[in-house]
């Protein structure tokens, strides 16, 4: 996997690149169908019509790929890669996964996983990549990705291209695990995660060139609100290019640096050990 340049026959294509998909198995086979379900766009609006979400709207008609999250019904099962297909709805690839039973399942496709590899589930099997074993049946020091945060809900964290968490510890009924941004996290021993680190790793140094691109994906233009009038954000108006007299705030008011986003009153709040830290104001502060 890797990136390739374009040939900078204009401005736009002038630096701009995009993934070689040299990991991809067939790139004419289509998707599993039976795996396939219709994606409806809301274009950032409720059910009442209002826009909850900024700057969604157009882009690509896509098709959902139902991905295996779980892997808890597959126990002792062995499963085969026949391909590594391209998801256009995450930034990792998905392998399509063919079990003994003859049933078929998608899964995050993690680096050294290729057409051809078996895989298993449960805690009986080896801590290979791409087998899915309960955290405490996991080896110290392993990369995981795919991780549950409650038994048998799925997986929900670390799910993008190029990442891995790292098993430290099992404490009684608890696991720690360090994830990509650094935060140490309490998980129930019992909860699911994947071996190895996921694929497609080149996916953030890939330079999207032109505006035409990210509209593609479904984004809107962004504007800034020190260029909007006083009627449409509160940082708007003024008699010069840059009218200051406060903090950044967003669009409701609220301050956009340095505050805190968090829930306190969250319940997973004793699960963290230690945050992750963030920059604020030119600082690091954890």
């Amino acid at each position: 996997m890797g990136v390739r340049y374009y040939k900078p026959t204009s401005p736009a294509r002038r630096g701009a690149m995009v993934s070689d998909f040299a990991e991809i198995t067939d790139k004419k086979k289509k998707p599993e169908k039976a795996l396939l379900v219709h994606l409806k766009k809301h274009g950032g609006r409720n059910f009442q019509g209002k826009i909850t979400t900024r700057h969604r709207g157009g882009g690509h008609k896509r098709m959902y790929r139902l991905i295996d999250f779980k892997r808890n019904d597959k126990d002792g099962i062995l499963g085969t890669v026949t391909h590594i297909e391209y998801d256009p709805n995450r930034t990792c690839r998905i392998a399509l996964v063919q079990y003994a039973d003859g049933e078929k399942r998608y899964i995050l496709a993690p680096e050294g996983i290729a057409a051809g590899s078996q895989i298993q589930n449960g805690s009986d099997c080896e801590p290979r990549i791409g087998n899915c074993m309960p955290l405490d049946s996991i080896p110290p020091g392993t990369a995981i990705h795919n991780i549950e945060m409650q038994p048998g809900k799925g997986g929900q964290m670390v799910r993008s291209a190029g990442t891995s968490a790292v098993m430290n510890a099992v404490h009684g009924d608890w696991a720690q695990v360090t994830l990509p941004s650094g935060e140490a996290r309490r998980v129930p021993a019992k909860c699911r995660a994947t071996i190895g680190v996921l694929g497609n790793s080149d996916h953030s140094s890939i330079v999207i060139g032109k505006a035409g691109r990210t509209r593609w994906k479904g984004r809107r233009p962004y504007v800034r609100g020190s260029a909007m009038n006083p009627v449409s954000h509160p940082m708007g108006g003024g008699e010069g290019r840059r009218a200051g007299g406060r903090h950044p705030v967003s669009p409701t008011g609220k301050l956009a640096k340095g505050g805190r986003t968090r829930n306190p009153r969250k319940p997973s709040r004793n699960a963290i050990i230690r945050r992750r830290k963030s920059v604020r104001y030119g600082q690091l502060k954890v």
